[in-house]
C-alpha cells in the first residue's frame, strides 16, 4: 500500500469512528431523554366554569407537552357551566367531570405528578424540560414565576395577595392524594403550601380574562 493510500484509509477510519461516537452519544442522550420522561409523566388539572375561551387558551399551550411527552392526561372538573367548555374538554381529548370526588380524581390520574393551574394560564418557553428535569430531581411541589411581560398595573399589585394557583402547583401524586379531602377544591391544595420556584414563567388566567 502507498503512503498516499494508507493516508487515506487512515482518515477514512478516522472518519467512521468519530461517526459511531457520534451515533453513540445521540443514542444514549435518547435513552436518557426517555428515561427521563417516563419518570416526569404529568397530569395537568383544571377547573373551571363557564370559562370556554380560558380553558382553550390553557389547552392550546399544553399541546407542545403531550407532543414531547410529558403531558399524558388533562382533567377538566366543572363547575356547572353552560356554555362550550364541555366540548372544548372532549375535541381537545381531556376527561371532563361534571360532578367527582377529588380523592377519586386523584387516585385515576395517570401521571405520577400534577400540574394544578387555572384555565387561561399558559406555561411560557422552557417548561417542559424544567418540569422533566424537576421532578426526576426533586420531591416538594414547585410554582412557576410570574411572566414579566404581562404585570397587573402598579396599584392594582399594591397590597394584592396573589390567588393560591395564579402560579400554578406542581406537586406529586402522592402528596396530593395524602393532602387531599372529599369536597375540596383545586386551590386548597395550594393554600398554605411551601415550594420552590421554576425559572420557567406563567402568564396568568387573568390575561385571557381581560381580553375577553
Amino acid at each position: 500500500m502507498t503512503l498516499h493510500a494508507a493516508s487515506k484509509m487512515i482518515k477514512f477510519l478516522s472518519d467512521k469512528r468519530e461517526q459511531c461516537k457520534n451515533k453513540m452519544r445521540n443514542w444514549v442522550l435518547a435513552i436518557n431523554c426517555a428515561a427521563l420522561y417516563k419518570w416526569a409523566m404529568l397530569t395537568v388539572i383544571i377547573e373551571c366554569q363557564d370559562q370556554e375561551p380560558e380553558l382553550a387558551q390553557t389547552l392550546a399551550a399544553l399541546v407542545a407537552g403531550a407532543i414531547e411527552g410529558l403531558v399524558c392526561d388533562v382533567v377538566v372538573l366543572d363547575n356547572g357551566s353552560r356554555d362550550g367548555t364541555s366540548r372544548v374538554a372532549d375535541a381537545a381529548g381531556c376527561r371532563f367531570y361534571s360532578q367527582w370526588d377529588i380523592k377519586d380524581i386523584l387516585r385515576s390520574a395517570r401521571g405520577e405528578w400534577l400540574l394544578l393551574v387555572e384555565p387561561g394560564a399558559r406555561p411560557q418557553a422552557g417548561w417542559i424540560d424544567e418540569i422533566a428535569e424537576y421532578v426526576s430531581l426533586n420531591k416538594v411541589p414547585a410554582r412557576f414565576t410570574a411572566s414579566r411581560g404581562y404585570r397587573r398595573p402598579l396599584l392594582q399589585r399594591i397590597g394584592r395577595r396573589l390567588p393560591p394557583l395564579e402560579l400554578g402547583l406542581l406537586l406529586s401524586k402522592r402528596q396530593a392524594i395524602a393532602a387531599a379531602k372529599t369536597g375540596m377544591r383545586l386551590a386548597e391544595f395550594a393554600k398554605g403550601q411551601k415550594s420552590r420556584q421554576l425559572s420557567s414563567e406563567l402568564i396568568p388566567s387573568w390575561v385571557a380574562r381581560a381580553a375577553r
